[in-house]
């Protein structure tokens, strides 16, 4: 279904750069936000569980030992490990 959407022309900008950066499609990236919002957090998907938990909110958390500092380039090893298994199921869908 086609609709219209009024977006801040910097939020825009932004879906359309991780579009291009995730090697997929600004309706993509669309798509899958809607859908992270609107599924309940019991049906969270975790890619991997052995990093990631589902937090209160919803959203992905990056699991932690106490005292543990996180640093960006583990936040950023993590999304570039998941942009490469999201294209890989875009180029493949059948194998996922």
């Amino acid at each position: 279904m086609k609709t219209t959407l009024d977006l801040d022309d910097d939020l825009l900008m932004e879906a359309k750069t991780l579009a291009v950066r995730r090697k997929t499609t600004l309706k993509a990236i669309v798509e899958s936000a809607l859908r992270r919002e609107i599924r309940p957090a019991t049906e969270m998907e975790n890619p991997d569980p052995e990093k990631l938990e589902v937090g209160p909110l919803g959203f992905l958390v990056l699991k932690r030992k106490p005292g543990e500092t996180i640093s960006l380039e583990m936040i950023k090893a993590i999304q570039d490990d998941l942009d490469d298994e999201e294209l890989q199921r875009a180029i493949h869908p059948r194998r996922a």
